[in-house]
């Protein structure tokens, strides 16, 4: 074979450090944009973006050129000091360490896009650990509580 082709999506779901609701409104939409371009400039695309107060949900068409390790680490990186030169905070910000990275098919797309774009409306009936918990347990990841994002303090 004489090129590489893929279809690799990948819905990525990461918490504010110990879930603080640290995520302003005034500047979220702000983020979500940031947070494509970083993407973006690693030569992925993003097919939503939404999230909380808390956290964030970004489903990402991915190409096998960067490890999905390699970009977390990136986003989360570079979206942290973005939040923190710009003093979006009072306080230092930073993303709790670990993240969670669920694959879907193409047929699945519209169901996850709607799911990601609807999000205060489903954290009106789900706390986010509960959400959390309910991926882990639909895609048959094993875990340990004390590993997941932890409950703020």
């Amino acid at each position: 074979m004489s090129d590489t082709y893929t279809q690799l999506h990948i819905h990525f779901i990461f918490a504010v450090q110990n879930r603080e609701s640290l995520i302003n409104k005034e500047w979220q939409e702000r983020l979500n944009m940031y947070i494509t371009a970083i993407i973006q400039r690693h030569d992925h695309k993003v097919l939503a973006i939404n999230g909380m107060l808390d956290h964030i949900h970004v489903l990402v068409g991915m190409r096998p050129t960067q490890s999905i390790s390699s970009l977390m680490q990136v986003v989360k990186r570079d979206s942290s000091a973005w939040i923190n030169d710009n003093n979006f905070c009072s306080g230092r910000f930073s993303w709790q360490q670990g993240y969670g990275a669920f694959s879907y098919g193409k047929s699945q797309l519209p169901i996850v896009i709607k799911y990601i774009l609807n999000q205060e409306k489903h954290h009106l009936k789900k706390p986010f650990i509960e959400e959390y918990k309910k991926f882990l347990d639909n895609f048959g990841v094993e875990y340990d509580e004390k590993y997941i994002f932890h409950e703020i303090l």
